[in-house]
Order: structure tokens, then C-alpha cells, then sequence
């Protein structure tokens, strides 16, 4: 007995002995995806085994979730999950696993704020500006999102329902509309800064939020929603490691341990932030108690909006 349970903790501590596979739900380019490479790259460097990066799209991540939910336990398929993962069991009816039996949480990678833009020709230099714009013309604003059920539909929707405002929904697949807005069929969205910061910069569009609870460090001067006339609005995307639920949980720790190491490298975190990324870490039990949260939220939202998935 004690020399088998020697060889299982000899394969543990061998760990990873092969490539990983970071299983992203979303095209290249996102902030999934930017979160998969960055830090496959650093673990890469620390590991000495290289993590590949596998974009299988569709199904609003679902079909990236069912892949690593059903791969072998042994935590070489890690799914980079964002946000998104708490708002698919809301809006899914019969999805074929559980988020919170199904996977076990490791390590939350990082956090952003959206950011609240407009299109320059909108006649509204603030959030106030924005919600008497809307109520002095309900139903004349277009906001795009990424589809029905995206995460940045019901942070969207849950603008409207806390400002009391009708701006109509003009969903995208694939994309998150950013040239519709940019060439002006759209007026507004919500969106991350990766998507949105370089044509805030340009002058090509007006931010006049951030989603959080607290000023973002990629733009101090911006106010967030809530201390700018949507008081109690917090909405944060995030990004964050799973494994499927039977994997080891030596493994497990090991990965939570090694993400941490990473996301503490002063490089790694500033390319992140250079992304509108900040940094977060921590253990899996803290992880787990962000996605139990969000869950909650998202599916009264859901409920409340009666929004359905495409």
C-alpha cells in the first residue's frame, strides 16, 4: 500500500510532465484568449512544458466548457473561462453539465471593468447626460452587445433596468459590434477595454464609465457607473481557471499555486494591464466563491429581463 501511494504522489509531483491545453470558448483576440496566451507564456517559461492554446467557439463558451468537462480528470485540459461561465446556466435550459459540480475552480486570473462607450456624435458627455438622452427618447438609442445572453447583454440590461432607461438591444454574433458603433449604426455598448481603450484613445469613441464598484487602474479618471447616477450598478468580466471536477486535487492546488507565481511576475502583470487587465490570484475556495456569487446575480437578472439565449 505505502509504495502505490508513493508511485500516485510521485506522478503528482511530476506535474505537468506533457504540454497543457488551455481550452478558450472564444475566438482569438478576446480577453479570454488574451489571458490564455499571457499566461500560457509565463508558465511555459516556469514549467518548462509548453501550454498550447485551443479557441473552440460556440455555443457562448458552452462548447468549450463541454470539451474540458468531459476530457480525461488529469488537469492537462484547463478551460480559461470567463465570466460568461455564470451567466450560461441562466440561460441555458439544458445544458449537459453543472457548473458548480461539474468543474473544480483553481485560480482566478484576472479581473477588468467594462467601460460604458458612446458614439462621438451622442449628445452626452456623462452617465447622467446618457440616461436623459435615453428617457427623452425611449426606444431611439441602439446599444449593440455580443448576442443574446452575453455577458455584455445583461450588463447592459441591467443598466437599463437600473436607470429606468429604454435603449434597444442590437445583438451580434461572433463579434461584439465595435465597427457597427465605430461607423455609427450603433450608438452604445458595454464592452472590455482590450475591445474598446485604443479607439477611446483615438478619439473614435466617448467613455463615460467604468462598470466596477471602484475606479479602474487603466483609467483613474473615468467615474465608475454607480458613483455616476446608477447607484448600487457593479458589473466585473473576469477571467479564471477550471479543471473538470474528478481531476487530482494535489493537481488541482499545484496549478492554483503556479497561476498565482505567475500572475505575481511584475511582466506578466504589466502586460496585462496594458490590456485594461488587473491582476487577481488566490485560492480555488475564493474562486468558488466568486462564481457562486455571480450565479446568483446573473440568474435574477435573467429572470427579471426574461432573456432568452439565441
Amino acid at each position: 500500500m505505502g509504495v502505490n501511494a508513493g508511485a500516485a504522489a510521485q506522478v503528482v509531483d511530476d506535474y505537468p510532465s506533457r504540454p497543457l491545453r488551455f481550452v478558450v470558448g472564444f475566438t482569438p483576440g478576446g480577453g479570454s484568449d488574451l489571458v490564455a496566451r499571457l499566461l500560457g507564456q509565463k508558465l511555459t517559461e516556469n514549467w518548462g512544458q509548453p501550454v498550447v492554446v485551443d479557441n473552440r467557439p460556440g455555443a457562448g463558451g458552452n462548447l468549450a466548457n463541454e470539451i474540458v468537462v468531459k476530457s480525461a480528470p488529469d488537469a492537462y485540459s484547463v478551460l480559461i473561462a470567463s465570466s460568461s461561465f455564470t451567466i450560461q446556466p441562466a440561460i441555458y435550459n439544458n445544458l449537459s453539465y453543472k457548473p458548480q459540480v461539474d468543474f473544480a475552480p483553481v485560480a482566478l486570473a484576472g479581473a477588468s471593468p467594462y467601460l460604458l462607450v458612446v458614439h462621438p456624435s451622442v449628445q452626452a458627455q456623462s452617465v447622467k447626460e446618457l440616461i436623459a438622452l435615453a428617457k427623452a427618447q425611449p426606444g431611439k438609442l441602439n446599444y449593440a452587445s455580443a448576442g443574446a445572453g452575453s455577458a455584455l447583454h445583461l450588463a447592459s440590461e441591467l443598466f437599463k433596468s437600473m436607470a429606468g432607461v429604454d435603449i434597444v438591444h442590437v445583438p451580434y454574433k461572433g463579434t461584439n459590434g465595435i465597427p457597427d458603433l465605430i461607423a455609427g449604426a450603433v450608438q452604445v455598448t458595454i464592452a472590455g477595454p482590450p475591445q474598446t481603450m485604443p479607439h477611446v484613445r483615438a478619439g473614435r469613441l466617448r467613455a463615460l464609465a467604468v462598470t466596477s464598484s471602484k475606479r479602474a487602474a487603466v483609467m483613474p479618471q473615468l467615474p465608475t457607473i454607480a458613483e455616476a447616477g446608477v447607484p448600487g450598478y457593479e458589473v466585473d468580466s473576469w477571467y479564471g481557471a477550471l479543471l473538470p471536477a474528478a481531476s487530482p486535487r494535489a493537481r488541482v492546488e499545484k496549478l492554483a499555486a503556479e497561476i498565482n507565481r505567475a500572475l505575481a511576475s511584475a511582466a506578466l502583470r504589466e502586460k496585462l494591464l496594458a490590456h485594461g487587465l488587473e491582476p487577481r490570484g488566490g485560492s480555488p475556495a475564493e474562486f468558488a466563491a466568486v462564481i457562486r456569487s455571480d450565479i446568483a446575480k446573473w440568474t435574477k437578472v435573467v429572470q427579471d429581463a426574461g432573456i432568452r439565449a439565441d
